[in-house]
């Protein structure tokens, strides 16, 4: 009897042994086969840090939110094999807001009642950010976006003559509405003269703001905006605001959206006999628009940012890591720019961590380190002025030809 209770003696303090272990190594990760002269942590513990990755993964937009995450994905991929921040392993924490302010703002409080959560990349509408960014902003949570337009975000309501920067935690890589909206209007007015135009949009954030930056540009230019439509931002028979703007004969309409509706509308407008371009901004041009738009996809155009990706220098070990990761999904107009986010994220980071012994405690630290970016990414110069927007403010015009998006012009915007 003695001998079987000293065994169940010992063997319970060898059970309590391994829980105390696991408890100790709980938010930590270790490599016992990594070589300690490549200064990666061999028998050491990494702490833990999460990037938050919040965008559409479902709904409409799910192919720019897709894109999104998988740049992002890559570069915390390629960070842990660099061991760019030494003694911590970047962990992925993707939330889908599925395009929707309400569940946006609840994937940002999830997120940051993780104490983990070191930064944030995202989101892809811009009135999911409105929500996003006061709840990330409470907790000292930087966010970086790869693909936000609406000027409000960074110089708040008045920001054309009296900008004030509304969260000290928000950045931004993509260019603005008040940049891409002028940039569409010149380009209808001056390169295919163009002096006539209809204006659609479906009342959201997004969409209601590249429209009244373009009708302003337009009318500033000498142009004439010869109908001011809005739809419901879910509404697929277009019919009736095609027969309100058809009777005033636009020789152009620009649509203020996604690309979920910009390809059924191209569609209907050429099959009610209005057969005129469709441009919009940097939220139709998606490959998913030429497929809904089907026939009627060539002679429309999208503006983006940035110089087409295949160009850039840069960019293209991206293009071919992206491929050799093997995701399922295209990178989309904001996968790059994601990449690009997520490693100024990292950088910010590694600056922050450095003597950190936690992450929570070192969020306003990254805050400081991003403010003060700069680098060379894949899209380009990555950095963010005053306000938190990019100095980046190169834009390329796409027209559909022949089933593809391809470049018509690209430039640096001068306002």
């Amino acid at each position: 009897m003695r001998q079987r209770s000293a065994i169940r003696i010992g063997l319970a303090l060898v059970a309590a042994s391994l829980a105390l272990s696991a408890c100790g190594s709980r938010g930590a990760t270790t490599d016992p086969e990594s070589d300690p002269s490549s200064g990666n942590p061999t028998t050491q513990q990494q702490k833990v840090v999460k990037i938050g990755v919040i965008a559409p993964f479902s709904g409409e937009n799910s192919a720019f939110g897709l894109g999104i995450r998988n740049g992002a994905d890559l570069a915390i991929k390629q960070a842990n094999e660099q061991n760019a921040i030494p003694g911590w392993k970047i962990e992925l924490a993707a939330e889908d807001d599925e395009g929707q302010p309400d569940v946006g703002k609840n994937a940002a409080t999830k997120v940051a009642g993780d104490d983990e959560v070191g930064a944030v990349v995202g989101t892809f509408n811009s009135g999911v950010a409105q929500q996003t960014a006061p709840v990330l902003n409470s907790a000292n949570i930087a966010q970086v976006s790869p693909a936000n337009t609406n000027d409000t975000l960074t110089r708040g309501n008045d920001f054309e003559a009296n900008p004030q920067r509304l969260y000290p935690n928000y950045f931004r890589l993509c260019a603005t509405d008040g940049i891409q909206g002028p940039f569409g209007a010149q380009y209808l007015y001056n390169d295919l003269k163009i002096t006539e135009v209809a204006t659609i949009h479906d009342k959201k954030t997004y969409g209601q703001g590249i429209v009244e930056a373009f009708t302003k540009e337009f009318e500033k230019l000498g142009g004439t905006i010869v109908a001011a439509e809005t739809v419901d931002a879910k509404e697929k028979d277009l019919g009736a605001v095609i027969s309100k703007i058809q009777s005033k004969n636009p020789k152009a309409v620009y649509y203020g959206g996604e690309y979920g509706q910009a390809g059924p509308l191209a569609a209907q407008l050429e099959s009610a006999g209005l057969d005129v371009p469709l441009m919009g901004g940097d939220g139709i041009k998606s490959d998913e628009f030429i497929k809904l738009a089907q026939d009627s996809a060539s002679g429309n155009y999208g503006s983006s940012v940035g110089a087409p990706t295949n160009e850039l220098p840069t960019a293209s070990k991206f293009v071919a890591d992206y491929e050799k990761a093997g995701y399922s999904e295209p990178m989309e107009a904001f996968g790059a720019y994601s990449f690009d986010s997520t490693n100024a994220v990292i950088k910010a980071l590694a600056v922050a961590l450095k003597d950190a012994t936690d992450v929570k405690s070192a969020r306003p630290k990254v805050i400081e380190a991003l403010a003060v970016t700069d680098f060379e990414g894949v899209t380009g110069k990555v950095g963010f002025d005053e306000f938190g927007d990019p100095v980046n403010k190169v834009l390329t015009m796409y027209e559909v030809e022949g089933g593809k998006w391809v470049k018509a012009k690209t430039e640096a915007f001068n306002k």
